[in-house]
């Protein structure tokens, strides 16, 4: 059986506790990331390899935001597990007993689909966006880029790929949650598709249709495979 219901005011106490200690790793992590972020900025351009030559920059304070950027990046990423842990248990008290056996599945699932939709962005989208959009241009015209709004391209692809691949994660939720069922989400499988669609235009950092697609087709292969993950007890 669930543990016993929180009032209210109980349910936003224990939220601001979890997001308290989500917060503290997340800080310490970026802190830690910042000696770090030239050489993540070295591995955030080789998707480019071959297609841009060179960043450009236009302020004197460019690069240091934009090193303060990837340090955000790289203290979310590390911080991770522990933001997991907390958001399972936040969702605790809503579970059966029997449900609440799967931290650790959950955890790692969690983190496992979150990293695999990053690398799914920093390894295919991001080179494949990059060459087609360029690609436009022609050779009448040269790309000055800047180092700023590479970053944003890349990051937005990244984790928001990264967001995607949580799909079924978050279906088993709110079907344990009993917000949601698997009969429900079949029946809704037409409207889910079209707010995957808008969602996917909303994640990519083009409104080109052809990035567009390149992620509605995996957050709808993601949002079957939730449908089926919701199935179990």
């Amino acid at each position: 059986m669930p543990e016993k219901e929180l009032t209210l005011v109980g349910h936003l106490a224990e939220l601001r506790k979890r997001l308290i200690y989500c917060l503290i790793p997340f800080l310490l992590t970026v802190v830690f990331s910042v000696p770090f972020a030239k050489s993540l900025l070295f591995f955030l351009r080789i998707p480019a390899q071959g297609v841009i030559e060179k960043l450009a920059f236009f302020s004197p304070q460019e690069v240091v935001l934009v090193y303060f950027k990837i340090s955000l990046f790289s203290g979310l990423i590390l911080s991770l597990p522990v933001i997991l842990y907390q958001i399972w248990g936040f969702i605790l008290p809503a579970l059966a007993e029997k449900q609440k056996r799967f931290a650790l599945s959950f955890i790692s699932l969690a983190l496992l689909a979150f990293l695999l939709g990053c690398a799914f962005g920093y390894l295919f989208l991001t080179p494949i966006s990059l060459k087609f959009l360029l690609a436009i241009a022609g050779d009448e015209l040269t790309p000055v880029i800047s180092l700023s709004k590479y970053l944003s391209f890349v990051l937005a692809l990244v984790l928001g790929c990264g967001l995607v691949f949580e799909t079924p994660v978050l279906i088993w939720i709110l079907t344990r949650l009993k917000i949601a069922t698997p009969e429900f989400l079949r029946k809704k499988r037409k409207y889910a598709y079209a707010l995957l669609l808008i969602a996917a235009a909303i994640v990519t950092p083009t409104t080109d249709p052809f990035n567009m697609c390149l992620l509605a087709l995996p957050m709808i292969l993601l949002y079957e495979i939730g449908i089926w993950v919701s199935r179990w007890n």
